[in-house]
């Protein structure tokens, strides 16, 4: 089964994405893990990632795309896996189906979990000063103006994959304001019907 996650920061994609490499022994591919990997590995690939971050430089779709040809060759993807952060434009859409392509593969199913940005806000508030309340730090990004400015990023360049996956009959939604459980049973309803086929 492969799947990705689409919703705006705060929607709990990261904690579902967790959950869902428990439950379904499926590997989470991110691409900053990928790109770390590479360069660990010391590989051809990873040396040119290395050159590029070095520089300061934003590593190419093309790299990308490279990148994620080689991850997914991998036995442990065989069962399939979650796309995360890998696809924030449709640029990137359409690589990663490119790339599925090639292999004989295809994606499965995009589930958005859709939430109320405003909510997210108040959630946002509430965190920060329970933080501060029980005497923790609080994160750097932790502020409502750069969840917003994250929130806008999201709307500008991400959301335009809605109607490009509901185009191509992947899209299913879930009601991300819920409860984690309300969330994860939602999410578990679609991927049972795409593990059943």
């Amino acid at each position: 089964m492969i799947l990705i996650l689409l919703g705006p920061p705060g929607a709990g994609k990261g904690t579902q994405a967790e959950r869902i490499v428990q439950t379904r022994r499926i590997p989470q591919l991110s691409t900053g893990d990928m790109l770390r990997a590479e360069k660990a590995k010391g590989t051809p690939l990873g040396k040119k990632v290395q050159a590029i971050m070095d520089r300061g430089d934003l590593v190419s779709d093309r790299v990308i795309e490279e990148i994620v040809t080689e991850r997914i060759r991998e036995p442990d993807c065989k069962r399939g896996f979650i796309l995360d952060g890998a696809v924030r434009t449709v640029g990137q859409a359409k690589m990663i189906d490119r790339v599925l392509k090639k292999q004989k593969r295809e994606l499965d199913v995009v589930i958005e979990i859709e939430v109320d940005e405003e909510e997210l806000v108040k959630r946002l508030k509430k965190r920060v000063a329970e933080t501060k309340a029980a005497g923790k730090p609080v994160r750097a990004d932790d502020n409502e103006e750069t969840f917003r400015k994250r929130q806008a990023v999201y709307r500008e360049q991400t959301a335009p994959l809605i109607p490009y996956y509901k185009k191509q009959g992947k899209l299913r939604s879930v009601d991300g304001m819920g409860s984690v459980a309300a969330v994860a049973k939602a999410i578990d309803a679609i991927l049972d019907e795409f593990a059943a086929e």
